[in-house]
């Protein structure tokens, strides 16, 4: 073999630190600082690489609780809609029930027992209404919003503006922001 073959050949297997092989000198000094230098070297790079898994690791485990923080606060929004939605429909079917009580004491005969205690049921009526978050529309006097008022006519009058609200024929109830009936109105001409 010549002289680089064996070079290689050395460098390719890994001396022993013994006296006990043949061909191989003792250990130096200097070989022994150096492999502890490349073994602090590999156990930092293992030091940095098991870091960065823990990073990784607690930053995708911080990533899913906010995920599901979201998760949770919009499935509640979610429930609270829902459950306003079914209230607001359920309070919608009553309405006509309080109309008619409205018509009824608008036209009852004055000092008529019976008539006040149709009062009072309509005031009771307006009382859990209120606390459901439903109140009326204040709609005449009122700029027309489609949005908010159903148009059944217009009328011709000197008692308010072209556009106006003039006469409101069916309360219109919102509950919060949102229209449970838009009320029934004329508009001026």
């Amino acid at each position: 073999m010549t002289k680089d073959k064996e070079k290689n050949a050395r460098a390719d297997v890994p001396a022993p630190e013994t006296e006990d092989t043949p061909g191989v000198g003792p250990a130096t000094s200097s070989d022994s600082g150096q492999a502890a230098a490349e073994a602090s070297t590999t156990s930092g790079d293992k030091l940095e690489v098991l870091k960065n898994q823990l990073l990784e690791a607690q930053n995708g485990w911080q990533r899913e609780r906010a995920d599901f923080t979201n998760f949770r606060r919009r499935a509640e929004t979610e429930r609270s809609q829902i459950w306003s939605q079914a209230a607001g429909e359920t309070i919608k079917k009553f309405l006509p029930v309080l109309d008619d009580l409205e018509r009824a004491l608008a036209n009852r005969p004055a000092e008529d027992a019976w008539a006040s205690g149709v009062e009072l049921v309509a005031r009771k009526f307006q009382s859990v209404l209120e606390s459901e978050g439903v109140k009326r529309m204040e709609a005449l006097g009122q700029p027309f919003d489609p949005a908010l008022h159903e148009a059944i006519g217009q009328e011709e009058t000197d008692n308010y503006e072209s556009g106006t609200v003039c006469e409101v024929l069916q309360h219109g109830y919102l509950q919060g922001e949102r229209v449970l009936r838009p009320a029934l109105v004329k508009v001026a001409a």
